[in-house]
């Protein structure tokens, strides 16, 4: 799945505390999953895992949502396999990036894979691509091209293949979420891959702590955290460009494909972290943003006061700036050097 900024996750080590007459457990696992990490903790009195739970409704959700899996329904979809039906994660994601692509004029566009598998970022070997290859594959990329239909991925042309990679890890954490609630358990904490979703408190009504990478300059350095933000009842996803990219010919090429241009973005926004209700938009309007780049990305978070975002760009002279819209400017807090 997409390859995010992991977010460092900063926990107290308490592993109990009493509330009222109950003993809060802390519960805390992780493991690999869509080809990342996932980390879970919970506070619960009864100190339960439910990792074998989670373990499994990853292996359920790749094959529904992964194109990496080759009978995911995903991909049979992908390849036109007319026995192929959406479920309900599948529904539930497409019809997601289309709200989120006709809310952001395209910069969100799931059609975007045959351009990401030509630049070498997908499933494929990378073509040393020009403007006219571009443009011939660029018909192939409208999220208006496709459409559900019973079931049934509608496609203006059987070539159109769809990439939930921006979005999928967003709605896992949030399906999670959902089977620890189907548990009783209401003060979580979990990171698919830097796609954090938060509910409730740590004991004594203490907000999570969600540390937000410093950008690097080359894909191996050492991670080092640039803020930390203060969670409750929210979700933080964070898409960037400098971990993920090769260079050819001296030229950097980021992961992240424009929709509309069909080249890799090439702008000074190097990461981008949404707040929203849900992991999901989050994650989908991280990318968007990306995408959209600083000025197009205030307008928009001026229209749609249910988004916050930080932003990290660099300025004219090439230094590290960083840009927060109100309401995620209050939960953000300096790192310590303890936590660096």
């Amino acid at each position: 799945m997409k390859n995010h900024i992991i977010l460092f996750i900063l926990l107290a080590i308490t592993l109990t505390s009493c509330t009222g007459n109950k003993t809060l457990v802390e519960v805390k696992f992780e493991g690999e999953a869509q080809g990342t990490y996932y980390a879970v903790t919970y506070y619960d009195s009864k100190g339960i895992s439910y990792q074998q739970d989670i373990d499994s409704f990853f292996r359920a959700f790749d094959q529904s949502a992964s194109i990496y899996q080759k009978e995911s329904i995903i991909s049979r979809l992908n390849n036109n396999d007319s026995t192929a039906r959406a479920d309900d994660v599948f529904t539930y994601v497409f019809n997601k990036s289309m709200e989120v692509s006709e809310k952001t004029d395209g910069a969100f566009d799931i059609t975007v894979l045959p351009l990401v598998n030509a630049w070498g970022f997908g499933f494929t070997d990378p073509m040393k691509l020009d403007s006219s290859q571009v443009d011939s594959i660029l018909p192939l990329v409208n999220y208006r091209n496709v459409k559900l239909t019973d079931g049934r991925l509608v496609k203006t042309n059987p070539a159109i293949k769809v990439d939930f990679n921006a979005i999928a890890q967003g709605y896992s954490a949030d399906l999670i979420g959902q089977l620890l609630e189907s548990h009783g358990i209401e003060n979580y904490l979990i990171d698919v891959g830097g796609e954090v979703l938060a509910r409730g408190t740590k004991p004594g009504n203490i907000p999570w702590k969600v540390g937000i990478e410093k950008p690097a300059e080359n894909a191996d350095d050492a991670r080092e955290l640039n803020t930390v933000v203060n969670l409750s009842n929210k979700a933080l996803a964070t898409s960037g460009n400098y971990r993920k990219y090769f260079i050819r010919d001296g030229v950097r090429y980021s992961h992240t494909i424009d929709p509309k241009t069909g080249f890799p973005v090439n702008h000074t926004v190097l990461s981008v972290s949404v707040l929203a209700d849900d992991c999901i938009s989050a994650d989908a309007y991280a990318t968007s943003f990306i995408v959209m780049g600083l000025d197009k990305t205030k307008k928009f978070l001026a229209q749609h006061p249910e988004l916050d975002a930080y932003i990290i760009y660099s300025d004219d002279s090439g230094k590290l700036t960083t840009w927060s819209s109100d309401g995620l400017s209050q939960l953000v807090e300096a790192v310590t050097p303890e936590e660096k």
